[in-house]
């Protein structure tokens, strides 16, 4: 049915409740024009007389009375289903579908859901996290997060804050092994690798040289797909691990890690959050988007400053040259 039907079907509803087409245009916010029009369109296409009309006084004919009966219940049915649906739309409750990257992103989508759901206690969170890449459309998605270097195709997004890259080991590891001098010395430390999840194959470290950002494949010491694994095995001081910002902030701004090669740490991609469009979107989606880029939009908690890196990398190189000296006397 198109909507040039249904208004056809309201406006013969309303004509014959109210008696008049005058004041069914009125109730339907249409002029007396356009509501007989809208009549003698479905008379039309109806190939029947709906109404006996006079100058003064309109009645239904006996076809127009039995459309009616049939018709009245099946409208008010569909008005109805029209009124949940913009009511379910505009309600801040009910399933939110949200989608991110498995890697990195647990320290930043829990809070985020916590604080919505304080606020919204009717809200049913759905989250996916997996590192492959689908579609948006068809995984149903109210919003995502990715991490990369561009929005994709067909949403909206909005970038939140840099991916850092950040090479760090303990400083005991540092005590027992020195400290990397640049991105050539690494083949002779003890590294961590990870295996991407979604596509099962090795990610390179990547390092910034003269400008340039190159991809070094490193002999493992240890290599897995999984980021918490990975992360263990760094603090327990077996390897140095190239970590994303947001895993190793945390330890690096206590002191249990320290930062290495700060200088030619890449700067190669961010974190986006991506939706549809918002003119129609549910209430429940766009008070979400607005809280995440209320809380995530170039946040401190997990992007490291120049001015911590710097001192850090300080810190992990006093401990290689203390070590080297202790150990030449």
């Amino acid at each position: 049915m198109s909507i040039n039907e249904l208004r056809s079907i309201s406006t013969f509803i309303a004509a014959a409740e109210l008696g008049s087409l005058r004041k069914a245009a009125a109730a339907q916010g249409l002029s007396p024009q356009a509501a007989s029009q809208a009549l003698a369109q479905l008379e039309r296409h109806l190939d029947v007389r709906l109404f006996h009309r006079t100058t003064r006084v309109m009645s239904l004919t006996d076809e127009g009375r039995s459309f009616l009966e049939e018709a009245q219940p099946a409208l008010l049915s569909l008005q109805r289903a029209l009124q949940n649906v913009k009511h379910t739309r505009d309600e801040i409750a009910g399933p939110l579908r949200i989608i991110g990257p498995r890697t990195t992103f647990r320290p930043i989508i829990w809070p985020l859901i916590e604080e919505f759901c304080d606020q919204y206690p009717g809200i049913q969170p759905d989250v996916q996290l997996e590192d492959r890449v689908g579609n948006w459309v068809e995984d149903r998605v109210d919003v995502g997060f990715r991490i990369g270097v561009a929005p994709h195709e067909g949403v909206i997004a909005r970038r939140l804050f840099p991916l850092q890259l950040v090479a760090c080991a303990t400083p005991g590891y540092i005590e027992r092994f020195g400290a990397p001098a640049s991105a050539g010395t690494l083949v002779s430390h003890q590294c961590s690798v990870y295996r991407s999840p979604g596509t099962g194959k090795i990610v390179p470290w990547r390092l910034k040289v003269n400008e340039q950002v190159l991809e070094l494949a490193l002999a493992p010491y240890i290599c897995t797909n999984d980021e918490g694994l990975e992360l263990q095995a760094v603090l327990a001081g077996r390897c140095i691990g190239q970590l994303a910002g947001v895993t190793a902030a945390p330890y690096l701004r206590s002191g249990e890690l320290l930062p290495l090669l700060v200088e030619q740490m890449p700067d190669i991609s961010s974190y986006f959050i991506y939706f549809g469009s918002r003119a129609s979107q549910p209430a429940r989606a766009r008070a979400f988007i607005d809280l995440a880029l209320r809380r995530l939009v170039d946040n401190t908690e997990y992007v490291l400053s120049t001015e911590e890196l710097a001192a850090g990398e300080q810190q992990a190189l006093d401990i290689a040259r203390r070590t080297q000296r202790g150990r030449a006397s």
